[in-house]
């Protein structure tokens, strides 16, 4: 890949969104963050981690962000917490993508990212039992609660999206493609994303 090329992936909970982004990282050999952004967020402001893995359960409401008051300080005396680590978040994403390629799993970067001709914005869905039944295979989810807890999470995720960027989470128009990973498998998603690319 010789163009710099920036691919963020929102994902509902199950769908294997994180899975995907790291196979599809390591197929274009680029960097791949996630939990990766936590640490440097973390590290940025000196907060725990634990403030920036709880921060989309924590925000509701809808309020819309402006991202172009970011600063190196990030200077946001008087927001509240989760306002606060949304933009450094933010500037995180922004600092990454500028060093080069990279893939983005969640954390709005998307919306983030928006004014970056560069980036390539995937959504990932699957039908309710498929993400059920990977939360459990996989992320080791208990089956009473599992159906729950996938019907929450992403009811958080939607709400965090909508209350930082004023738009709503998994609408067509905000992404290049949205593809359902029940479809096919895991592998051959990372070959379309892949392809897809390459002809950017």
């Amino acid at each position: 890949m010789n163009q710099h090329k920036i691919i963020t992936i929102s994902r509902q909970y199950g769908s294997g969104g994180r899975i995907v982004g790291k196979l599809l990282a390591e197929r274009l050999g680029i960097p791949f963050y996630d939990n990766e952004l936590i640490t440097l967020a973390a590290e940025k402001t000196g907060l725990s981690k634990e403030c920036f893995v709880n921060a989309e359960e924590t925000s509701a409401g809808n309020l819309l962000l402006s991202l172009t008051t970011l600063t190196p300080s990030i200077d946001s005396f008087g927001l509240p917490l989760n306002e606060k680590i949304f933009l450094v978040q933010s500037q995180v994403i922004k600092e990454v993508a500028e060093k080069g390629s990279c893939v983005i799993v969640g954390r709005s970067a998307d919306y983030v990212l928006s004014d970056m001709e560069n980036c390539i914005n995937v959504f990932l869905q699957a039908d309710l039992k498929d993400r059920v039944k990977r939360a459990i295979t996989q992320y080791g989810l208990s089956e009473k609660n599992a159906e729950a807890t996938v019907i929450k999470t992403d009811k958080r995720r939607a709400s965090y999206y909508s209350y930082f960027t004023g738009l709503k989470w998994g609408k067509a128009e905000n992404y290049d493609l949205i593809l359902n990973t029940s479809r096919m498998d895991l592998e051959k998603i990372v070959d379309v994303l892949n392809k897809y690319v390459s002809l950017r």
